[in-house]
């Protein structure tokens, strides 16, 4: 089973697990990640973080995200949602979760979908602070995470 979300409204991460949870008699672990909106990054003050997308375009790359995933570990449910729009610190942006009849593969599973989400998703993320806006680029630490994979 899948799912994926590109979407403003904000998500319930209980219903997500439930979703994760529900009628799955098969598998034993489910493991998931919520990355929330910091009031610091890099050293700067964060008041708010805007997200845009190629609506279409950005759900393809993440099945393509989630298809490489399930060939390198048995993953029975997968849920990838993420929001777009203007965000606050504390707001939630992004949920990934998977299970699996086995712990390794789930929690590997779910550092994949982040690595590449963070490196491969079109997404893009302008931070305002005190000082104004400016848009985020890529960082090299993400990249470096993502190689971890790389055969």
């Amino acid at each position: 089973m899948l799912h994926i979300a590109v979407q403003h409204e904000d998500f319930s991460v209980q219903d997500e697990y439930d979703a994760l949870c529900e009628y799955n008699t098969e598998d034993g672990a489910v493991v998931f990640f919520v990355g929330r909106v910091r009031d610091l990054n890099e050293g700067e003050h964060v008041t708010g973080l805007s997200l845009e997308h190629y609506p279409g375009m950005t759900e393809r790359c993440l099945e393509k995200i989630v298809a490489r995933v399930r060939e390198r570990w048995p993953l029975t449910r997968v849920r990838i949602i993420h929001r777009v729009g203007d965000l606050h610190p504390a707001d939630q942006i992004v949920f990934v979760g998977c299970s699996s009849p086995h712990r390794q593969a789930a929690f590997d599973g779910a550092a994949f979908l982040m690595d590449y989400l963070k490196t491969e998703a079109p997404f893009w993320k302008k931070e305002t602070g005190p000082e104004g806006s400016h848009w985020l680029d890529a960082r090299e630490s993400d990249d470096e995470l993502k190689r971890r994979w790389e055969d």
